[in-house]
């Protein structure tokens, strides 16, 4: 990401941002992101309806059984890496 600086040697949009979020963190503490998530939890289910937090759980469920399966893989592939004699090494001519 682009971290422009204002002219004349201001702070950059990053820093700005975390300097803010920090402010709001010191001024109203750990409750007020809780409740601004309860709210947008809130929203996003009466808009939403229960139909969509199935959808988004079932994706997200198959998007674990597909990395758990490449971790199988990778695996077994360095197991079959790790058996197999190496093919460098000064052998007979």
């Amino acid at each position: 990401m682009a971290e422009e600086k204002k002219s004349g040697g201001g702070m950059t949009v990053r820093e700005a941002g975390r300097k803010g979020g920090q402010k709001v963190r010191d001024e109203r503490g750990h409750a007020f992101y809780e409740e601004i998530g309860r709210k947008g939890g809130e929203t996003v289910r009466d808009q939403r309806g229960h139909e969509f937090y199935e959808e988004i759980g079932h994706k997200g469920g198959q998007k674990v059984k597909e990395l758990i399966e490449a971790g199988k893989r990778r695996a077994q592939d360095a197991a079959k890496q790790a058996t197999q004699p190496s093919k460098e090494g000064g052998g007979e001519k």
